[in-house]
């Protein structure tokens, strides 16, 4: 089939994006491939669509399991057999799936970068019939760009495995440096890059110093109309936010990773349905959710980085209509912004505080522990081994860096089932047990694949069917398990940390201080040109632009910066004309002229008349202004 037929049959679009055409041919064409284009730009088309296109499997690297999650979610439902392996999979459920990429018809293998740390992933990814390489948020590959994730380090190995594979790297933000790191990191035959311009025409951007943010929130909530999201620094101000807007008329809810699966789905359907007009955040929110007519994005904290404030303010309007991301600061934001920097570089005494820690909390015996996987409360150890939790989190990605451990997010994963016996034996159980029979026509039903790999259920929908309670349909899943007919992993909610070394003593853990110092000075040169950002004096476009390696002077017009300037053009001319029609009657003395003047403030009137002399069309004679021009 062709690309557009493809595109058709499973997208239902008669014409791509623009560059996801170019993206494409030059996958087809063999060639590795860097694709920067803005949130919302239709990344996955570009990697799925020339996959489907050629014979074998398409491997994707995604640091986000959740976007992971929701993409093989969305294949499926286009009848495109897809799966994902990810931190939190027992090993068994990892086995079966990479068998079913060799042996199977898998079109898409989702990995988050950490299994590529395993040699058993390694070598099954070395017997598959492999036609790309997709690698998404390749940003994150470059020490030098503002979410570096160590696991990233290993994708080159996989020319190892596949050497002439092609690779596709994607990213929304990058550099001019991390666009040629990404390349140099994973080892491209020869640079090639396709680029989408960073300038948003319909974007208006504003950064305004404000100290009454909440009031200010109020009053552009209520302006600018539409639905929008607010992005606050943590979980409480979420709550705080979002209530405060609810006691002011607007339909609000909040929003954080804390929340429950049930909970974040119902809050995110109410937002898209419009129900809820304001969802209150933490940056948890937004990664593959796309709501076309977000009509704003206010962030009540300076981002630390422009990377990120880019890919979070480019959640509003993508339906290409005037939206508004709104950057509301205070001094004291910038302070703060600058300390927390400060915190997240730890000297190598905390950090190995921290390891030694961490192996008391799982009581690791020295010497043993690689391959564990254990859930981990980051709030519950810091609280037992009174730390900071902003310094202890960098320990953890340091000592991940340092390849002693991997730590994943918190991620819900759902509940898993697989029958272990063939349908026969299946169906026997199924004759002879009135008790087990609706429970097994419940999944079968639901669920295609459940005897070659695990799939997800959902309890709760089981005994809604069955007319039963959730702790009866889990206990005869039990029991199926018990009796050999299946295996169950229950769900969890947890992040989780896996050791890749048996446990050493603190004398014995080498930690890359070198690289911790540089780091530091990356992520301050970042905050740096975020206060650039906040102070620029043209344009916010154009300094977005630069900052990511675009030259554009063409002045937006939308952006709070243009929009000042222009009125204040409009009063400079103002100002000029009167200046004129005063000095054409008779010269005046400077304070008379002043006088005479009513457009403007003193200032303004000051540094027109100045213009005015010049550009030599006003003179200063004897102390009296005179205008020199013809009439």
């Amino acid at each position: 089939m062709t690309k557009e037929a493809i595109l058709k049959q499973f997208w239902g679009y008669d014409a791509f994006r623009p560059l996801q055409d170019e993206i494409i041919d030059s996958i087809l064409a063999g060639q590795d491939t860097l694709a920067l284009m803005p949130t919302g730009g239709g990344k996955s088309i570009c990697f799925q669509v020339p996959a489907l296109m050629k014979e074998g499997i398409c491997i994707v690297v995604s640091p986000l399991i959740a976007l992971m999650k929701d993409q093989v979610e969305h294949l499926r439902q286009r009848n495109i057999p897809a799966i994902a392996i990810y931190s939190g999979m027992k090993p068994r459920e990892v086995d079966i799936a990479l068998d079913n990429c060799i042996f199977g018809n898998i079109k898409f293998l989702y990995l988050s970068p950490e299994r590529l740390y395993s040699e058993l992933v390694k070598e099954r990814i070395r017997h598959m019939n492999v036609n790309l390489f997709a690698i998404d948020e390749a940003h994150c590959i470059s020490q030098w760009g503002y979410d570096f994730r160590p696991p990233y380090l290993q994708l080159a190995q996989l020319r190892e495995l596949h050497a002439d594979v092609p690779f596709l790297a994607l990213t929304a933000t990058a550099t001019a440096r991390v666009v040629d790191d990404i390349q140099l990191q994973l080892a491209f035959k020869k640079q090639n890059v396709f680029k989408k311009s960073f300038r948003r025409p319909n974007l208006a951007y504003m950064a305004l110093h404000e100290e009454d943010k909440m009031g200010r929130l109020l009053r552009l909530i209520k302006k600018l109309g539409g639905t929008g999201i607010v992005y606050v620094r943590n979980r409480r101000e979420t709550q705080e936010v979002a209530q405060y807007l609810f006691n002011h008329g607007i339909p609000s809810d909040f929003y954080h990773a804390g929340l429950s699966i049930e909970e974040r789905s119902s809050k995110q359907e109410a937002w898209f349905a419009n129900v809820t007009r304001v969802i209150v955040a933490t940056n948890a929110f937004g990664m593959g959710i796309d709501k076309s007519d977000v009509r704003f994005v206010v962030h009540l904290d300076v981002p630390d980085s422009l990377e990120a404030y880019y890919q979070e303010a480019g959640r509003a309007g993508r339906d290409e209509k005037k939206a508004y991301p709104v950057l509301l600061y205070q001094q004291a934001d910038c302070e703060r912004l600058w300390e927390n920097v400060q915190a997240s570089f730890p000297d190598t005494d905390f950090i190995k505080k921290v390891y030694h820690h961490l192996g008391s909390y799982f009581q690791i015996a020295y010497g043993s522990g690689k391959g564990v996987a254990l859930d981990f409360d980051l709030v519950a150890f810091c609280k037992k081994y009174a730390l900071e939790i902003i310094p202890t989190l960098s320990a953890l990605k340091f000592l991940e860096k340092d390849g002693w451990l991997t730590v994943s997010d918190a991620i819900y994963i759902p509940s898993r089932f697989k029958f272990e016996v063939e349908f026969s034996e299946v169906y026997k159980l199924q004759v002879q047990s009135a008790k087990f029979d609706p429970l097994i026509k419940a999944i079968l039903r639901t669920h295609g694949g459940i005897y070659d790999l695990f799939v997800p259920i959902n309890e709760y929908e089981i005994a809604k069917k069955l007319k039963t309670s959730y702790g009866q349909v889990v206990e005869m899943i039990q029991q199926l398990v018990t009796q050999g007919y299946a295996s169950y992993l229950p769900k969890t909610n947890s992040p989780q940390i896996e050791y890749l070394h048996e446990r050493v003593s603190i004398d014995h853990l080498s930690v890359d201080h070198t690289f911790i110092q540089n780091r530091k000075k990356i992520k301050e040169e970042q905050v740096r040109a975020v206060y650039q950002y906040l102070d620029a004096k043209t344009c916010r476009s154009i300094s977005l632009q630069s900052y990511f390696g675009e030259q554009d002077d063409t002045y937006c017009e939308v952006c709070d910066l243009c929009l000042i300037r222009a009125h204040s053009d409009k009063e400079d001319k103002k100002i000029r004309a009167e200046i004129k029609y005063i000095l054409v009657e008779k010269s005046l003395p400077l304070k008379e002229l002043m006088d005479q003047m009513t457009i403007g403030d003193d200032a303004s009137k000051l540094k027109i008349i100045r213009k005015l002399l010049d550009e030599e069309k006003i003179t200063l004679k004897n102390d009296l202004y005179s205008w020199v021009v013809p009439f």
